[in-house]
């Protein structure tokens, strides 16, 4: 009986939730790593950006994205989302008791601390996960003489869900953000965090400002690592077939479908987007 439940469960999809269109970096990588697995990922398009709204808020609209999901049946989930990890997850695993659920923060903070040399770190991420001080903290506890700084670069977020992730308007704003802390000759980190998922299309463009000698952290990979260490310790790995994903949006289907692309590195069918109220 045990095993017949153990193979419905690993039959499952795993949920992924973001604020909107930029965790689909995170899926990309999940993909990439999981090929066998099926993934229902939610963007809550309607109510984005989280990072300029209150933890209280941002922990509300988290809480009601889970629970859309968790009521379609999922095996594990995945916070690929920056803000609300740092506002919500000891409350979404709360919450969720026997579904594990993992975030993107710790993972890109071990990333961090493994890739410098000098412990000079930058984490560029959403005004509310710099202010909730989490990438702060999750460094800190693995290297404690390590120096963090964390510059909110909201705007960020919109060049990306607009798609301009390239050309003059992305660079400028890279400078704007990156270059005080870039220019310094004898300070500048050697490590450079994306503390959002919103982030990594915009890499060519920051790698223009902060050059070739920094290392950029994108903690998709790192966050799809730690889901299948977590999947093989359950025992809850799909042991065959071939994975998917399906698609629920809060508003804005059609956009969706055209600018996710971008993030995902593959066409998103229409037929696999749905829309939900929250």
């Amino acid at each position: 009986m045990a095993g017949d439940a153990r193979a419905v469960s690993r039959d499952l999809s795993i949920g992924v939730f973001d604020s909107g269109i930029g965790g689909l970096t995170v899926l990309r990588a999940l993909m990439q790593r999981l090929p066998r697995e099926r993934f229902l990922y939610l963007g809550d398009t309607a109510r984005l950006p989280y990072g300029t709204k209150t933890a209280a808020t941002v922990e509300r609209y988290a809480l009601q994205a889970v629970e859309e999901l968790t009521g379609r049946g999922v095996k594990a989930l995945v916070v690929a989302c920056n803000t609300a990890c740092a506002a919500a997850l000891p409350a979404l695993q709360a919450a969720h008791p026997a579904i594990p659920v993992i975030g993107v923060i710790e993972p890109g903070a071990a990333a961090a601390v493994a890739a410098t040399a000098t412990g000079r770190i930058a984490v560029l991420a959403t005004e509310g996960t710099v202010r909730g001080g989490a990438y702060q903290r999750e460094i800190l506890k693995r290297m404690p003489e390590a120096r963090v700084m964390a510059i909110p670069a909201t705007l960020f977020v919109a060049l990306a869900e607009e798609g301009w992730t390239d050309g003059e308007v992305a660079v400028a704003t890279a400078r704007r953000y990156l270059a005080p802390l870039f220019a310094a000759v004898a300070e500048v980190p050697d490590v450079l965090v994306l503390g959002c998922t919103h982030f990594p299309p915009l890499i060519a463009a920051i790698r223009q400002i902060v050059g070739e000698g920094v290392a950029i952290v994108d903690s998709a990979h790192t966050t799809a690592t730690a889901l299948e260490q977590l999947l093989d310790a359950r025992q809850l790995g799909r042991q065959e077939g071939s994975g998917a994903a399906d698609f629920l949006v809060t508003d804005g289907e059609e956009r969706f479908g055209r600018v996710g692309p971008v993030f995902l590195g593959r066409d998103i069918a229409p037929a696999t987007i749905e829309r939900v109220d929250l």
